[in-house]
């Protein structure tokens, strides 16, 4: 960065964050302030207008390298710093703590990682890394002609990893849990081959049907009706995956609030049809637990439905 450049964003490290990574060819987008969330409408509120006029745009979509739409937005509020990694080129690896609930023991994102990585006899390119609120990132260019996804545990406990559909938080921007910096700024290098063997997925068999076993008859068949629908949704239009999970949440829920199936059963089997779709994990579990929540706090009681 020069400085210039330097001189001219003191007192906005977060604007200088999103400039120094579409500086580094990593298009970026807003996330609300102190959080993780990417700023603007979510899939199932899209207004189809504007940018949206021809389907939603995700927020990968909407990742942008142009300085002065940077500049637009962030010069506007202290928005934290999200990079798109698919756009970007990326495969980051996302090491997590061990959940509080997990038994004492429990190999964390780290310990995971370093016996994975024992176990195939290789050791980790000493890559660029940020420190994350709760754990660290490990920053690798995507291999070429690979179109990797994101992943989660799928290298081992609590390794997860962002790459197409997913983004991580950029160095500079802070969480109620922490702020993210970086650990170790060496050279972005690439994923090592046997790395990207692993996380090289087919392709997404068809889903099973879900078959429910609690609950009363009606809601079960409601539960596996709606997974169904869930699972055959497409991505952007007015009937994409995250407009219909919420929708079949929805249905679901008054099953829930009329204690006709256990919350966790719905919500298990919900996530697993929105997961099949493409959708990240997170998503899934934000928009089902939203769905939910009002549903079952404005039910109407059984005998008026």
């Amino acid at each position: 960065m020069t400085g210039t450049l330097s001189t001219s964003l003191e007192g906005l490290p977060l604007l200088a964050s999103a400039l120094m990574a579409a500086e580094r060819g990593w298009p970026v987008i807003p996330l609300h302030p102190n959080s993780k969330r990417p700023a603007g409408h979510a899939e199932r509120a899209c207004p189809g207008t504007g940018r949206c006029t021809g389907g939603h745009r995700t927020p990968e979509q909407r990742a942008t390298t142009d300085p002065a739409l940077i500049h637009a937005a962030w010069a506007n509020r202290p928005y934290n710093v999200g990079i798109a990694t698919g756009p970007a080129g990326l495969l980051v690896i996302d090491l997590d703590p061990a959940k509080p609930e997990e038994p004492e023991g429990a190999p964390d994102g780290a310990t995971s990682l370093q016996a994975l990585c024992e176990r195939a006899g290789q050791a980790l390119p000493d890559t660029y890394r940020v420190r994350t609120a709760r754990g660290e990132h490990l920053y690798f260019t995507a291999p070429t002609g690979m179109r990797l996804k994101c992943s989660v545990d799928r290298l081992g406990p609590h390794i997860d990893t962002r790459a197409w559909g997913g983004y991580v938080v950029a160095p500079g921007s802070t969480t109620p849990d922490g702020t993210y910096e970086v650990a170790h700024d060496a050279p972005v290098l690439e994923l090592p081959d046997w790395l990207a063997a692993l996380l090289n997925e087919p392709d997404r068999p068809a889903p099973a049907p879900v078959r429910v076993h609690d609950g009363t008859r009606a809601a079960r068949v409601a539960l596996e009706r709606e997974c169904a629908v869930i699972a055959t949704a497409t991505e952007g239009g007015p009937n994409g995956r995250n407009v219909t999970l919420h929708k079949s949440a929805c249905k679901v829920a008054r099953f829930v609030a009329w204690g006709d199936i256990p919350r966790h059963v719905a919500e298990q089997a919900i996530q697993g049809a929105g997961e099949s779709t493409g959708l990240p994990p997170a998503e899934c579990r934000t928009t089902i637990r939203s769905a939910l929540d009002w549903v079952i706090a404005h039910a109407t009681p059984r005998e008026a439905a």
